[in-house]
């Protein structure tokens, strides 16, 4: 039962971790939306390292999820994990087939070495476009991650004190 217990805690402290970094994102939206081109990519340059860190929390949070729906029996206390899970994943989705490659974008002629050049590379494809409809990819995506992040911890909220 503490395991269980312990798996639970873990799991809301990860899953808010990683809507708390989305969440941050969608707030400056209206602030950045006010930048212009030299502001705005001068101020993407402050997200790396510290939030690529934080977002192994995502992936933490996807694993103890998953390992809270395979300890947990078929409850209403499961589907509400699983839907927590489903969430979780859609939020991460939404990182690395929508934002990340503008990402890539952001950091082309940023000189990355060792881990972060590893980690852009990673679906790393020829984006290119005005850089305005790619900071509404970017800016919005992060605002649609957030809705996620927020629906997987209300719906972890919900599982733990079934």
């Amino acid at each position: 039962m503490l395991v269980f217990k312990s798996l639970q805690v873990a799991s809301v402290l990860l899953v808010a971790v990683a809507m708390a970094l989305a969440l941050a994102h969608a707030l400056e939206l209206p602030g950045k939306l006010r930048l212009d081109k030299d502001a705005y990519l001068a101020v993407q340059q402050i997200y790396y390292p510290g939030f690529t860190i934080g977002g192994v929390s995502e992936i933490a949070g996807i694993v103890a999820l998953l390992a809270l729906v395979v300890s947990t029996s078929a409850t209403a206390r499961f589907w509400w994990t699983l839907a927590a899970l489903l969430s979780l994943v859609t939020m991460h989705g939404i990182y690395w087939f929508v934002t990340h490659p503008v990402n890539n974008f952001w950091v082309k002629d940023v000189d990355l070495t060792g881990l972060g050049a590893t980690f852009f590379s990673a679906f790393s494809g020829d984006i290119s476009g005005d850089w305005t409809k790619l900071r509404d990819i970017w800016e919005y995506s992060h605002v649609a991650r957030a809705v996620f992040g927020m629906l997987s911890l209300a719906l972890l909220a919900i599982a733990v004190t079934q």
